[in-house]
Parts: C-alpha cells; sequence; structure tokens
C-alpha cells in the first residue's frame, strides 16, 4: 500500500464526527504525523481504535488511559495545542 494510500485511510479513519476530536485529530495528523518516529505513528494508530467518549475525557483532561503508549500520543497531541 502506498504511503498517500495509508495517509488517506488514516485521515479517515482520524474524522471522528464530534467537533472536539475532529479538530485536535484531523491538523495534528496533517501537520505533525508524518515527522513522528515510527513508534509514535504506531501510538496514533492505536489511539484512533479507541472509543470517541475515551478520547475526549482524555483530550479534556478529565482522565487519562491506562495504557502508557496511549498517554504518550495523547501527552504529544495536547503539547502541540497547548505548548509550555
Amino acid at each position: 500500500m502506498s504511503d498517500n494510500t495509508e495517509f488517506n485511510r488514516l485521515w479517515w479513519h482520524s474524522r471522528r464526527g464530534m467537533l472536539e476530536l475532529d479538530v485536535l485529530l484531523i491538523p495534528f495528523l496533517e501537520e505533525a504525523y508524518r515527522d513522528l518516529p515510527a513508534e509514535d505513528q504506531a501510538r496514533y494508530h492505536k489511539l484512533i481504535t479507541c472509543e470517541d467518549t475515551d478520547m475526549f475525557e482524555w483530550f479534556m483532561q478529565r482522565s487519562q488511559p491506562e495504557d502508557p503508549d496511549l498517554q504518550r500520543i495523547v501527552d504529544i497531541i495536547l503539547k502541540r495545542v497547548q505548548p509550555d
């Protein structure tokens, strides 16, 4: 599968239908995903398999994922939109 086909598939899976998630995930995917190390790209793939309600809670910082890999990618995305 070509990189562009894989990216397009990932883009569609990143569209969640919940505006709060779409405004985080789509720009992150378009602007930062390709620059991530392979391990963090794999974490992003894992993230988008999660339930929208869980992701919403994590990104609103109401709870944290138990999985450290998911916590890392959530932190990366949050840091991008909330730099120190």
